[in-house]
C-alpha cells in the first residue's frame, strides 16, 4: 500500500497507520478502527496490540483499564511516529463484544527478523535454548535458522522451565520489536502468546539431558551421522577457567572447550563438571551454547597446563585448552571496564608479548589492580598459564590468539632484563643522534647565512637600481592613465545625463500629446458626431455645436502653443485651477447629456507648476474616460487644498468596471497608465475604485509646498485668457 499524498484523516484501518512515513504520522492524524486484541500484558500498564483484516497495530492505551486478547474493541485515537513503527496514541475505546482471534500468519524467520511483521500475529517453529521465568509468564529463547527470539507465553502449571530447553516448538503469537530509540533501528523481536493453546510442542525435550551419552570434547564441531536438527550434547571435564555467569572452560583427555553459561554456580580450578549444551559456532571455532553444569562426586583433580608448541597453535589445535606459553614482555595496560556479570567494575591488565615471530596477548582480569603485574619490567622473559583462545578466519587460518589467565599467580617471570635492553640504547642512540643532528645544524646553518647574507647585498643592491627605474616609469604610466581614466568618467558622465535627459522629455511629450491633442481631438469628434445626426433636422442646434467645434480646434492651437511654450520655459502660468477643470470638463462634456460640477474646498491658492499641469491633465483625462466609458449622466469634481498635500477626485455614476480586468496598454488604453505615472512622477498617491453598477472614484493625493507666485508672461497671459475665454479670439 502507497500513500499518494498528504492525508487528513480519518484512517479507518490498521494497514494504513503502519504504512504512514514517521513525519506524517508526527501530524497526529485523526484514526477510527474496529478490530480484535491480540496481546496485552499484565505489566504493559494498559497497553495493547489490536488485529483488523488489513494487519495489526500497536495502541498506547496508558491506563488502569486494559482490555484483553480476544476482545473486539472500537478504537479512535491520532497516529504517533512511535519508537520504530507507527502506532495509535491517545486513544479512546469501547468493547463491542469478543470474538477469536485472527489465524496467525506462518512467516520465514529471516522475514520476521527483518521488523516487517511487527504489531502482526504470526506463526513460527523453532527449538527451545532457554527458559526462565519472569514475572507472570514463562520466558524462552527459540533459536531457528541461526537467528534468535524470545518469547513470552502465560505459565503452563506445574512446569519446570529447564524441562522445556531443547524442546522443538511452534507458537502463535503477536511480534513486536526491541528497537534503538533514538536511531529507530530494529535490536531484536519478541513475540507475545496470549494463550496457552498457542504454544504446541512439536518435539519434547529429553527428560533428563544428563543422562544423554557422554561425548570427547574433540568431537565437537565434527561430523557425526544421523544428528537430529537442535540436538544436544553432553561433556564431562575438569574445570580449568570461570567468567561467573558468562562462560566456563573444561578440559578431558582429548581437548578444551569454552562453555557459554548464564549459570552462576561458583567453581574452582580442579572441580570436575558435567555439561549439557548445544554445539556451536564462534569465531569459526566450536563452542558449547545455552549450557547448563553440574558438579560431579568425583574428586578434584591437579589439572597442569600442556607446554606446546606455537606452530600446533598455528594450525588451530588447543581452542580454549589451559596451556603454557613464554614470552618476551613487550608492553602493558591496565584499564577498568565494566563486569561481562553486570556486577561492579573489574580491572584488565593486558601483556603484550613476543614469542620467535608471533605476538600474542595475556589478559588477567581482577577485582584491583594487581601490583605484581604492574612491577614486571618491561623486556623480561616471562611464562604464562592460562586459557588458549584462537582467533581463526572462514578458511581455518588462525590470526591471533590470547591468554586468558585464570588469576595473577599464573605469570612466571624468567628472566629479568638487563641493563642494556633495547629501550635504554634507543634512548642513548636517540640522545647520541640528536646532538650530532644539532651539531652538523649548527655548522651548516652559519655557512649558509654568511653565503645568503653576501648573496643578498649584492641582489639588493641590483634591485634597489631596477626599482628607481620601475618607480619612475610607474610614476609616468600612473599620470597619462590618470588623465585617459578622468576624460573617459566626464565623457560617459555627459553621456548618460544627455540620454536620461532625452528619455524624460520623449516620456513627457507622450504624456502632453496623450493629454492635450488627444483629449481635444476626441471632443471634436464627439461634436461632430452630433453635428452629422442634427444637421437636417435642427440646423440651429447643429451650428451651435459647429461653434464648438471652432473653439475646440483654437484650444487645439493653444495647448500646442503651450507645449512649444514648454519646450523653451518649464514655468507653467497663473492660473485658476477649479476655474480650467471647470472650462475643460464641461466642453469634453457638452452635448453628452453629462453634468460637471465642480467643488474647491480649503484655503485655494496657486500651486507649483508641475502640481498644476499634471492635475489638470489628470482631470481632463478622467472626464474623457466617462464620456468615452462610462455612461454617467453625473460627474463630480472635488479640489480640496490642504496644508502640505492636494487632493483631487473625480466621481461618475456610470456603469463601473472591474479595475483588476479593465483595458490597458497592450488593448490601445494609456488614460490609466498615464494617470499612474504622472502621480508617480509627482511623488503622490493614486487609488482608483469602481465595481460593475456603482460608478467609478478617482481619488489622487499629492504632496504640494507654498510657492512663490510668478508675475504672469505674455505667453502665460494669452493662455489664460484662452482658457476661460475660448471664443475671444484664435
Amino acid at each position: 500500500m502507497v500513500l499518494a499524498g498528504p492525508l487528513t484523516g480519518p484512517l479507518t484501518n490498521a494497514s494504513q497507520v503502519l504504512y504512514l512515513p514517521a513525519d506524517e504520522a508526527a501530524r497526529g492524524i485523526r484514526i477510527s478502527i474496529k478490530g480484535v486484541v491480540t496481546a496485552a500484558e499484565a505489566d504493559w500498564g494498559g497497553r495493547f496490540f489490536i488485529q483488523d483484516s488489513s494487519g495489526g497495530v500497536f495502541v498506547e492505551n496508558i491506563s488502569t483499564v486494559q482490555p484483553a486478547p480476544g476482545d473486539v474493541l472500537a478504537v479512535s485515537g491520532v497516529s504517533y511516529p512511535g519508537g520504530y513503527a507507527p502506532i495509535i496514541s491517545k486513544p479512546h475505546w469501547e468493547k463491542t463484544g469478543t470474538a477469536p482471534l485472527p489465524a496467525a500468519k506462518p512467516v520465514a524467520i529471516e522475514q520476521l527478523m527483518s521488523g516487517v511483521e511487527d504489531s502482526q500475529r504470526i506463526e513460527i517453529s523453532g527449538i527451545v535454548r532457554k527458559a526462565q521465568l519472569s514475572g507472570s509468564t514463562l520466558q524462552f529463547e527459540l533459536v531457528s535458522g541461526g537467528y534468535r527470539i524470545r518469547v513470552y507465553e502465560p505459565i503452563p502449571s506445574g512446569i519446570d522451565p529447564q524441562s522445556f530447553v531443547g524442546a522443538k516448538v511452534r507458537v502463535k503469537g503477536t511480534a513486536a520489536t526491541a528497537y534503538n530509540a533514538p536511531l529507530r533501528h530494529l535490536v531484536a523481536v519478541d513475540v507475545y502468546v496470549p494463550f496457552l493453546a498457542d504454544c504446541v510442542v512439536e518435539k519434547p525435550a529429553a527428560p533428563d539431558p544428563f543422562k544423554e551419552p557422554l561425548s570427547p570434547i574433540s568431537n565437537i564441531g565434527q561430523y557425526q551421522a544421523g544428528r537430529a536438527l537442535g540436538y544436544r550434547v553432553r561433556v564431562k571435564g575438569v574445570v580449568a577457567y570461570q567468567r561467573k555467569g558468562e562462560d566456563v572452560f573444561i578440559r578431558d583427555a582429548t581437548s578444551g572447550l569454552q562453555i557459554k553459561s548464564s549459570q552462576r554456580l561458583a567453581l574452582s580450578p580442579g572441580d570436575v563438571i558435567e555439561a549439557v549444551g548445544f554445539p556451536g559456532v564462534e569465531n569459526f571455532l566450536p563452542v558449547l551454547e545455552d549450557a547448563v553444569f553440574r558438579k560431579t562426586t568425583e574428586p578434584r583433580a591437579k589439572l597442569l597446563p600442556r607446554d606446546v608448541p606455537i606452530g600446533e597453535l598455528s594450525q588451530g589445535l588447543h581452542h580454549s585448552d589451559f596451556i603454557t606459553l613464554k614470552g618476551k614482555l613487550l608492553d602493558r595496560l591496565a584499564e577498568e571496564v565494566p563486569s561481562p556479570a553486570g556486577e561492579s567494575n573489574i580491572v584488565k591488565t593486558t601483556l603484550v608479548l613476543q614469542t620467535t615471530n608471533l605476538l600474542f596477548t595475556a589478559e588477567a582480569q581482577t577485582v584491583k589492580p594487581d601490583p605484581g603485574l604492574a612491577s614486571i619490567p618491561l623486556g623480561s622473559t616471562i611464562r604464562v598459564s592460562g586459557i588458549c583462545f584462537l582467533q581463526s578466519e572462514e578458511s581455518g587460518t588462525i590470526k591471533s590468539f590470547q591468554i586468558l589467565l585464570p588469576s595473577p599467580d599464573a605469570v612466571t617471570i624468567i628472566a629479568r632484563p638487563g641493563w642494556l635492553t633495547p629501550r635504554h640504547l634507543l634512548i642513548i642512540l636517540a640522545i647520541a643522534l640528536v646532538v650530532i643532528v644539532l651539531g652538523a645544524s649548527w655548522i651548516i646553518m652559519v655557512s649558509k647565512k654568511n653565503s645568503a647574507l653576501r648573496h643578498l647585498i649584492h641582489e639588493r643592491e641590483l634591485d634597489q637600481v631596477e626599482l628607481q627605474k620601475a618607480h619612475d616609469t610607474l610614476e609616468s604610466r600612473v599620470k597619462e592613465r590618470t588623465e585617459q581614466l578622468k576624460f573617459q568618467i566626464t565623457a560617459r558622465k555627459e553621456a548618460e545625463v544627455q540620454s536620461k535627459a532625452i528619455l524624460a522629455e520623449r516620456t513627457r511629450l507622450a504624456k502632453e500629446l496623450h493629454d492635450t491633442l488627444e483629449q481635444t481631438l476626441t471632443g471634436i469628434t464627439l461634436q461632430l458626431n452630433t453635428v452629422a445626426k442634427l444637421f437636417q433636422q435642427n440646423p440651429e442646434t447643429a451650428s451651435y455645436h459647429l461653434g464648438l467645434v471652432r473653439n475646440m480646434l483654437r484650444m487645439s492651437r493653444v495647448e500646442l502653443r503651450r507645449s512649444i511654450w514648454d519646450l523653451r520655459s518649464r514655468e507653467l502660468e497663473e492660473f485658476d485651477l477649479s476655474k480650467a477643470l471647470s472650462i475643460s470638463g464641461n466642453r469634453i462634456a457638452d452635448s453628452t447629456g453629462i453634468r460637471v460640477e465642480v467643488e474647491s474646498r480649503g484655503d485655494v491658492r496657486p500651486l507649483p507648476e508641475v502640481i498644476e499641469e499634471n492635475l489638470l491633465r489628470i482631470g481632463q483625462e478622467a472626464i474623457t474616460n466617462t464620456v468615452k466609458h462610462s455612461g454617467a449622466n453625473w460627474t463630480k469634481i472635488q479640489l480640496e487644498f490642504g496644508a502640505r498635500e492636494v487632493v483631487l477626485e473625480i466621481k461618475d455614476n456610470g456603469k463601473g468596471f472591474t479595475p483588476e480586468n479593465c483595458a490597458g496598454p497592450d488593448d490601445g488604453h494609456f488614460g490609466l497608465l498615464g494617470m499612474a505615472e504622472r502621480v508617480k512622477r509627482v511623488g503622490g498617491q493614486i487609488l482608483i475604485t469602481s465595481a460593475p453598477g456603482q460608478g467609478t472614484t478617482i481619488r489622487v493625493q499629492l504632496p504640494v509646498e507654498q510657492p512663490l507666485v510668478p508675475k504672469p508672461t505674455h505667453e502665460q497671459a494669452d493662455y489664460e485668457e484662452n482658457i476661460t475665454n475660448p471664443d475671444s479670439h484664435c
